[in-house]
């Protein structure tokens, strides 16, 4: 029987998390993006956010102690990207005013339509509504769009991300609103 297993992701978890994104990517983007496509957003924006590890907003799914996903969400304005994208603080949300961000979620493709994406989202949307958020929003890659559809999110625009290498990747900014 599998096991899954949810936690809040730790620094040390950081190596085995490029990783998998890299290769959650290259395993799941085939369909809705070019291989130089996927490769330039590895190297641009798919990567660790440290920020939502230091604020504790970051899951990991374990099975037999290896990370087979990852997401989280934020409390921060960052719509998407990890460390290498951003390049300026990235200040707090007001609750009261502002959605809470889904973030950087990541399956082995192995692992993938095995209810994990379902697993993490839960973990989420919870934890954004504990902390005073009534709505979230997210920059969706094509290939989550389905699936965030599926939980409720509706598409508000597609945003072009413009690479230095010249690569566009288009990605959905999508919204739903929770309730407790």
């Amino acid at each position: 029987m599998i096991h899954f297993k949810i936690r809040v992701a730790h620094s040390g978890d950081i190596t085995h998390l490029q990783r998998l994104i890299a290769n959650s990517a290259r395993g799941l983007s085939t369909p809705y993006y070019t291989p130089s496509q996927t490769e330039s957003a590895i190297k641009y924006v798919f990567g660790v956010d440290t920020q939502l590890i230091a604020d504790g907003t970051y899951f990991v799914i374990e099975e037999d102690g290896k990370i087979v996903a990852c997401g989280g969400w934020s409390k921060r304005n960052t719509l998407y990207g990890g460390d290498q994208f951003k390049a300026t603080i990235d200040p707090l949300l007001n609750p009261f005013t502002d959605a809470a961000r889904i973030r950087a979620f990541f399956v082995d493709p192995e692992k993938a339509r095995q209810g994990l994406g379902k697993m993490l989202i839960e973990a989420c949307e919870e934890a954004a509504l504990n902390n005073g958020f009534k709505k979230i929003e997210m920059g969706a890659t094509l290939p989550g769009v389905p699936f965030y559809k599926k939980m409720g999110y509706t598409e508000l625009e597609e945003i072009k991300i413009q690479f230095p290498d010249g690569e566009t990747l288009p990605i959905v900014r999508m919204r739903k609103s929770i309730n407790g």
